[in-house]
């Protein structure tokens, strides 16, 4: 039994610096024959935000643009915002502190694991050992993010988790759906997930998240996906892990080899330059070509707990997506209680007393443009904090409370 680093954990290990490549200048081009310069092609606007989303939450979160509601001496938002879309919301009460373009549907990146855990974790025991063959890792994208996986090789779904968390190992992923029935049962499972959490702006093609047509999510739903997520223990024991032992080869008459992951949360490690933040507790990052950068963070200071999801941000470089994501952090909890919620994560349709609001347009017509009752105390929602957890010595209850419905909350949400 190997022992597992949580959030902040101290590393042992030196980071490693990229090299700097030095690139040859060139020259001006020569005009053309005629002496006539042709003038500079114009860049390629970035696309707008749909004029009306779902309004699932509440009717501010589908309009475009900034939603924020600061009463007297709250700190203003952040200037330097550039993610395409972002939320920040309480990750007790469900409020929603501030919110841009919060329902646009936008291709999630890797943060589509959180549902695809959220979904297949609780059915699968973590002992449960499994021989990998060709047919699991068959589907597995070109350039996909790899933990290492084997054929031929046995592996817990443990281990396979930690892979999925740690590295975003799409071939973990696709080894898991093959143990859950397969992609297509998979495919169907997070959708129908998704959809009783009423995530309703997501559409699932791949379970990695990797960029498939038609394939999109929303901050407004990997918020809730990621709420949902941390009340499950071993979802929040994966999340807020920084580094694990994973299996490596098997040889026969020697015992197997192990190897070294770490998290690619660089809100959790430091990696890259960026400093970690404070009490940060998971939960998933991402980035491809099509989506960008994209990440969901979940983090506590004091009794306080925030989720944070940053899509995109047109900034461009590697740390942005963290950046923008802590510096949200900062004025979330700098905000808490001078700010009025502009709206609120909705429970889960089967809990949902008082539905709120209209879903995205269904995904057939436009795919890609772009708790007990009522207000009572759920289900205990353990986060993992971190330093928080280092300083105190043990896990953080966070005890989530449904959000109450227009009746309950009469014209705060419109």
């Amino acid at each position: 039994m190997y022992v597992k680093k949580t959030a902040l954990t101290v590393l042992s290990a030196a980071l490693l610096v990229p090299a700097m490549i030095a690139v040859p200048a060139h020259a001006a081009p020569a005009p053309p024959a005629d002496g006539k310069r042709q003038p500079p092609k114009a860049a390629k606007a970035a696309p707008a935000p749909p004029a009306s989303m779902s309004t699932v939450g509440g009717a501010l979160l589908g309009r475009p643009g900034t939603q924020v509601d600061l009463l007297p001496g709250a700190p203003a938002l952040p200037s330097n915002l550039t993610g395409r879309s972002w939320i920040v919301a309480d990750a007790e009460s469900g409020e929603v502190l501030a919110s841009h373009n919060a329902h646009w549907r936008l291709p999630p990146a890797s943060t589509m694991k959180m549902l695809f855990a959220d979904t297949v974790l609780p059915s699968l025991p973590k002992d449960q050992v499994h021989k990998v063959t060709d047919e699991d890792m068959e589907g597995v994208g070109p350039g996909s993010s790899l933990v290492g996986v084997k054929e031929d090789h046995e592996y817990s779904v443990h281990d396979l988790w930690l892979g999925v968390f740690l590295r975003s190992g799409n071939d973990a992923v696709h080894v898991l759906s093959a143990m859950n029935g397969g992609i297509e049962k998979t495919v169907k499972d997070m959708q129908a997930h998704a959809e009783e959490l009423q995530a309703l702006d997501t559409h699932v093609v791949s379970p990695d998240g990797y960029d498939a047509p038609e394939q999109v999510s929303s901050a407004y739903d990997l918020t809730l996906i990621a709420r949902s997520g941390l009340q499950k223990q071993d979802f929040r024991e994966y999340c807020g892990t920084v580094e694990a032992r994973f299996p490596g080869l098997q040889q026969p008459g020697k015992p197997r080899d192990f190897f070294e992951i770490q998290n690619t949360n660089r809100l959790m490690t430091g990696v890259g330059g960026i400093s970690p933040y404070k009490g940060i507790a998971g939960v998933k990052n991402g980035n491809t070509t099509m989506a960008g950068s994209t990440f969901t963070g979940a983090a506590q200071k004091g009794e306080r707990k925030l989720l944070v999801t940053v899509m995109n941000p047109g900034a461009g470089g590697a740390n942005s997506v963290y950046e923008e994501t802590a510096a949200l952090f900062d004025w979330g909890f700098a905000a808490a209680g001078k700010v009025k919620p502009v709206g609120e994560l909705v429970p889960p349709k089967s809990e949902d007393t008082s539905p709120l609001g209209s879903p995205a347009q269904s995904h057939e017509n436009n795919p890609s443009a772009g708790g007990v009752g009522s207000g009572g105390i759920g289900t205990a929602l353990g986060v993992v904090g971190g330093a928080l957890a280092v300083l105190a010595g043990g896990v953080f209850v966070v005890n989530r409370r449904w959000p109450r419905g227009r009746r309950g909350r009469g014209e705060d949400l419109v």
